[in-house]
């Protein structure tokens, strides 16, 4: 059973056997290789030449096309900002355009309205015209009969009560003469 000393379950010889071959080997005491000074100079040229490849990668490949791509971009963006601005522009005048024509056609409907108010009016006033014509006429026109009818109807109640008045007397018995008849039928309408 392997003891917390010994992971592996060597046995104490074993370790011992190992100790020796690593100390025989090298005659020091294994560690990292990266820490060994004897191998420093080799891992500097070879950190030397991963670098100088690193930037010749970068500056000859990489960073040409990632500049070239951002230069694509600002140009995409400073076309689209640009192009952005001429349609505002275009925008702006269309709008200021439609409030132009707008306020034409308002202008144009408010001169199309008074002017056919005033043509309305004037038809108006000369209907009215000739209907107060037509009423002035038809007005005298019905005084006239207005008169005839009533100097008619006075005549026929000047007639009716002269021939009443004959006909109570003669009923009253006395003698109806027809020009005291008409006299007194005159002097009573009369007041």
């Amino acid at each position: 059973m392997p003891s917390p000393a010994n992971p592996l379950g060597l046995q104490e010889n074993d370790m011992a056997t190992e100790a020796t071959k690593a100390a025989g080997q090298g005659g020091e005491a294994v560690g990292m290789p990266q820490l060994d000074f004897s191998t420093w100079p080799n891992q500097i040229f070879w950190l030397l030449v991963t670098l100088v490849a690193i930037y010749l990668l970068l500056t000859r490949i990489a960073l040409p096309r990632i500049g070239a791509v951002l230069a694509d971009r600002k140009g995409a963006i400073t076309n689209d900002l640009a192009a952005a601005e001429e349609l505002k522009q275009k925008a702006l005048k269309a709008e200021k355009a439609y409030n132009e024509a707008l306020a034409q056609a308002r202008a144009d409907a408010a001169k199309i309205v008074a002017e056919a108010r005033a043509v309305i009016q004037k038809d108006l006033d000369a209907a009215l015209a000739k209907a107060d014509a037509q009423i002035v006429a038809k007005s005298a026109e019905s005084e006239g009969r207005i008169t005839e009818i009533r100097e008619g109807a006075l005549a026929a109640v000047t007639e009716v009560a002269k021939d009443t008045a004959r006909e109570i007397v003669v009923a009253l018995g006395g003698k109806a003469d027809a020009r005291s008849v008409a006299a007194a039928v005159t002097a009573r309408l009369k007041g």
